[in-house]
């Protein structure tokens, strides 16, 4: 999983291709929960590229996209948002594995 380092990459990176960005914080215990699963997640699903997002250093950006809750994930086809899985809850990995196969994009 890639880490975005600055806005301008996130703006540059979601303009081409496949992307899902999963926000998430170091101090996030349910972050730390699914970390173990997310190589397969990634593998399963590698039409996409992965993205850490850093919520503590994004703050701004996560305001403006309403993600309130982490571990949270939204997916980009060509600049274009195709789907979100944004809440507070913990994730499992059969339901990031769902919300990824039910992307249309």
């Amino acid at each position: 999983m890639k880490k975005m380092e600055t806005i301008e990459q996130y703006n540059e990176v979601v303009k081409t291709g496949k992307h899902i960005m999963m926000f998430s914080a170091d101090w996030c215990p349910d972050c730390r929960v699914i970390e173990p699963i997310l190589p397969e997640i990634e593998q399963t699903h590698n039409e996409y590229t992965f993205h850490y997002v850093d919520r503590d250093q994004f703050i701004d950006l996560c305001i403006e996209l309403d993600i309130f809750g982490i571990p949270s994930f939204i997916a980009y086809s060509n600049g274009k948002e195709i789907g979100r899985f944004v809440s507070k809850d913990r994730k499992t990995k059969e339901e990031i594995d769902q919300f990824i196969s039910e992307l249309k994009g």
